[in-house]
């Protein structure tokens, strides 16, 4: 199977070029040139799967050039052995009511992009081999927290390639940013932007987009690609535990075969709620996918209007993932929803581009409101959840996970739809963002005074959960990375990087 630009201007490429490339050469997103479905009978066959089985499963219909072999030792590599804490990968744990936490977050970075980043340096370097590719890849990333250091930690010292990850300087959470600033490697570079997370992203494309730079790289023996979810390679194992999840249902008598359940997914910048789509497309029975935004509420209001218009305040939030005013994987999405209607999509992201702002017609908009509802919570709103979910239940949630929760039940009220099975993406683990939670559920007095390190620790003994290994240690790390730079140095940066 071939893909195939959402902007319709670049020649259809198998799935080994697509991961290699990242962003297609006419600036669209690569999407499959046809619906991956599996019929019910079949889904219902995968019941019982280990999780590394269905990810060959999965992958082996996307990712149609790779041999089965090929695949097999990829997913190995990403998630058998201790990469993961726990055998099953993505527990599903009932919270309250029919609501159940997909727990993502128990790779090595603790956030749910290890379960992408872990599996997408494989599926590189695997398709590299393949076509005989000679150029060092050279991956760009950039982060609004979490997944720079799952990009670093997947590709740090693999051979041919080189990585560079720009996060907002400021943006991201202490803890968030002792991560990719202690990270380890011969190939890495990690590197402050004087800005938000949109101003990284665009200043990401621009080099991209850039056809000189290109050439010269090209000259160079050097190749660009992307670890973001711009990178299919990058969304598509997401589809895997959405698929497990469903599954992890059946089997324990929660759902019925065939019935439909709810999702709903903390998101900025759209790629994991897109991969909910795509499974729910495979034949996931889902009723409805709620996006759930932070103050950051672009999402929200184009869900509810069809209007698409990133012109508002920029607002730091206490769930920084989040903290997205321009949703790249919404052009998937369009393509999809619009009849793959390419020069229409192309349209929308040339007004995006230029004035900020866009408009779908009324047949998409429709569609969209069909399949997706959505609202958001603000910090206090998350901060009440965290602390009204861990007295009810024990369970600590993060702050993405928490603006899920609260935006679930502000769907409950509106839809009085509380009979359906729901999942809630639960994006990272609780320790990574301790400030937040801990001063929502511990007492005022027993924070103030300690820095995130240190409440880490008192609330993993408070509360009687474990601090993640891959975040055990982290105030005793040499920094190593300490640059910072205008976004309007961002290419220049690279070009240095590169020794251009």
């Amino acid at each position: 199977m071939n893909y195939e630009s959402t902007r319709g201007q670049a020649p259809p490429v198998p799935s080994m070029e697509v991961i290699k490339a990242g962003l297609a050469p006419d600036g669209g997103l690569y999407v499959p040139e046809r619906p991956v479905v599996l019929a019910p009978s079949a889904l219902e066959s995968l019941r019982g799967s280990a999780y590394q089985d269905l990810a060959r499963t999965v992958l082996g219909m996307f990712l149609t050039d790779f041999s089965s072999s090929q695949l097999a030792a990829c997913v190995e590599a990403a998630y058998a052995g201790d990469r993961f804490d726990t055998p099953v990968v993505v527990p599903v744990v009932p919270l309250e009511g029919g609501l159940h936490v997909m727990e993502l977050w128990h790779g090595p970075t603790a956030a749910f992009k290890d379960m992408a980043l872990q599996i997408l340096p494989h599926l590189l370097t695997t398709s590299c081999r393949a076509t005989s590719e000679t150029a060092e890849i050279v991956i760009l990333v950039a982060t609004s927290g979490d997944t720079g250091k799952a990009a670093l930690e997947g590709f740090r010292d693999v051979a041919g390639t080189r990585i560079v990850v720009f996060y907002p300087a400021g943006g991201v959470s202490q803890i968030q940013e002792r991560q990719m600033v202690t990270q380890e490697g011969a190939n890495v570079e990690v590197v402050g932007v004087r800005g938000n997370f949109d101003d990284a992203q665009a200043g990401v494309k621009a080099i991209f987009s850039d056809a000189a730079l290109g050439a010269e790289l090209a000259r160079r023996g050097i190749r660009l690609s992307s670890a973001n979810s711009i990178n299919w390679g990058r969304l598509v194992p997401q589809v895997v535990y959405y698929l497990s999840s469903y599954l992890a249902l059946r089997q324990a008598g929660q759902v019925a075969a065939g019935e439909a359940v709810n999702v709903v997914v903390p998101t900025g910048n759209f790629g994991n709620i897109l991969a909910a789509y795509y499974a729910r497309e495979m034949g996931v029975p889902v009723k409805t996918l709620v996006c759930a935004a932070n103050a950051n509420n672009v999402l929200t209001d184009f869900i509810r209007s069809g209007v698409y218009d990133r012109n508002r305040p920029f607002y730091q939030t206490i769930s920084p993932s989040m903290d997205i005013l321009v949703s790249s994987n919404l052009e998937r999405l369009l393509y999809s929803l619009s009849g793959r209607d390419a020069a229409a999509v192309r349209g929308w992201m040339e007004q995006l581009s230029s004035c900020g702002r866009y408009q779908v017609d009324e047949g998409v908009r429709q569609r969209l409101q069909q399949l997706f509802w959505s609202d958001f919570a603000s910090d206090e709103e998350a901060r009440q959840e965290i602390r009204r979910t861990f007295a009810c239940t024990g369970y600590l949630l993060d702050p993405h996970t928490a603006v899920g929760s609260v935006v679930y039940r502000k769907y409950l009220e509106a839809s009085g739809d509380n009979r359906t099975p729901t999942l809630l993406a639960g994006t990272a683990s609780p320790f990574k963002f301790a400030r937040d939670v801990a001063e929502a559920v511990l007492p005022p007095e027993t924070c103030q005074g300690r820095d995130e390190f240190q409440l880490m620790e008192l609330l993993a003994d408070r509360c009687g959960a474990p601090v993640p290994a891959g975040l055990q240690g982290l105030r005793d790390k040499p920094v190593r990375h300490g640059r910072t730079v205008e976004p309007a140095g961002m290419a220049s940066l690279v070009r240095a990087l590169l020794g251009l």
